[in-house]
């Protein structure tokens, strides 16, 4: 009886996430090429403005790398009808808050204002995009930002990733970091700059959103106004070189200063996040260290003591991801020997398949996922964004979660086999600097 009533509870648990958090949205391209995207909630008087540009870290020369993450700053710096420094002073005497974030794939710019700003917030976004002003003066300034940004960057373990892809991608741009080299930030001429936005920042380039306590009609005729009369841009185009696929384990070492007990990670190279193998793989890291209770920790922190942290992590990026295995050793343990008691589970999933409470589980916390990555506007706005630009069909805000719940254990094991081998990895030893 009491199984029949934990399977009822879930079974309404799936219930209510289809039917509760299904999000209404309209979509429809402008004449220049941007893609526009309107969902409404009037449960609140709130609107966000935001707009989302495919270019991030991988773009551009790779002697210039680094200007998505730079223009993320630099196009606060001003435009024909905004002085410089005024950004900030406008949304915050009107009631708001902005941002904006940069990784390696788009560029994410958002407002979120009283939802009587609608068009003020409108208005900055298609300032930035028709006359942003780029000097040399904004360069310097936004420069130094930069520098200021990445020396306060000492959080132990935090540059781990770009090291991992450093090592892990040979050919693709992935193997440079998000933020770039600051020598070619500083070689870089005016004339440079002013090419890459042109390039990117076009309209045919940008999907807007427009999510919150909003009328359609009113904000369509809005958007028009505002953003209609931007020229298309030429398209962009991108031809990235492939990875050779690893047959063989390899090994590197790296050292940062900010730390003070080494780590090690087994690396792996693997799918698009466009794939269904991506996200059986989010499972696996589901599974294998999604909380105290999960299978590593359980076992390395817990019982045998091995390890201060464990942790397994499917980053999945638009061309490539990265699969990694990360621990940090208690006290006298050999880093060989955590990758050892990794290794072991690993095998476990590729042999046998996960038990049924386990897998019930994992399926539980991507219900829970789902339900809380659509519960407030402004996570909302960023989904229809994100899937728009990276995925291309932006109503997987609504369907992804069925792609998870129609994963199998078989499946599971499956796809560990097919990617996590250990001639198909990198391990990496993260250590101290050297004294």
């Amino acid at each position: 009886m009491k199984k029949s009533i934990l399977s009822l509870a879930s079974a309404m648990l799936v219930a209510f996430s289809v039917n509760a958090q299904k999000v209404e949205f309209e979509e429809y391209k402008l004449d220049n090429g941007m893609q526009v995207i309107l969902h409404q909630d009037n449960s609140a008087p709130v609107v966000i403005t935001s707009v989302m540009y495919g270019v991030g870290g991988k773009d551009g020369s790779r002697e210039r790398t680094g200007f998505a993450h730079f223009f993320e700053h630099l196009l606060f710096e001003g435009t024909e009808n905004i002085g410089r420094g005024e950004w900030m002073n406008i949304v915050a005497s009107n009631g708001g808050r902005v941002n904006a974030n940069t990784s390696q794939d788009r560029t994410y710019y958002y407002e979120i204002f009283p939802s009587n700003k609608l068009e003020l917030g409108l208005w900055l976004e298609s300032e930035r995009l028709l006359h942003p002003i780029i000097k040399q003066e904004g360069v310097d300034t936004q420069n130094d930002v930069v520098k200021e940004e990445k020396r306060e960057r000492t959080r132990a373990y935090s540059n781990l990733l770009p090291e991992i892809s450093k090592n892990l991608f040979k050919v693709h741009p992935y193997k440079d970091p998000n933020v770039g080299y600051m020598k070619h930030l500083d070689a870089a001429t005016l004339e440079e700059f002013l090419a890459f936005n042109k390039k990117y920042y076009v309209p045919n380039n940008a999907t807007l959103v427009v999510a919150g306590d909003i009328d359609f009609a009113s904000a369509k005729k809005m958007i028009k106004a505002y953003f209609g009369p931007i020229p298309r841009g030429a398209d962009v185009v991108r031809n990235f070189p492939k990875e050779a696929p690893i047959t063989e384990e390899y090994r590197a070492t790296a050292y940062d200063d900010n730390i003070q007990i080494p780590a090690i990670v087994a690396a792996y190279r693997t799918p698009s996040f466009k794939t269904r193998d991506s996200k059986i793989l989010d499972m696996i890291s589901t599974y294998l260290s999604g909380g105290k209770s999960s299978v590593l920790y359980k076992k390395m922190v817990d019982e045998k003591k091995m390890a201060l942290a464990v942790q397994a992590a499917n980053v999945s990026q638009q061309d490539y991801g990265v699969y990694a295995l990360f621990a940090i050793p208690l006290g006298e343990v050999a880093l060989d020997d955590l990758i050892k008691e990794m290794d072991e589970e690993i095998v476990k999933i590729q042999t046998d398949l996960i038990s049924e409470r386990a897998f019930q589980k994992i399926q539980n916390q991507f219900e829970n996922n789902y339900v809380n990555a659509n519960a407030s506007v402004v996570g909302i706005a960023n989904s229809l964004a994100r899937y728009n630009v990276m995925y291309g069909d932006t109503n997987l805000i609504n369907s992804e979660i069925d792609i998870y719940r129609s994963v199998t254990r078989e499946e599971i094991r499956a796809v560990a086999n097919k990617y996590l081998n250990k001639n198909q990895r990198l391990i990496l030893e993260y250590l101290p600097k050297k004294k």
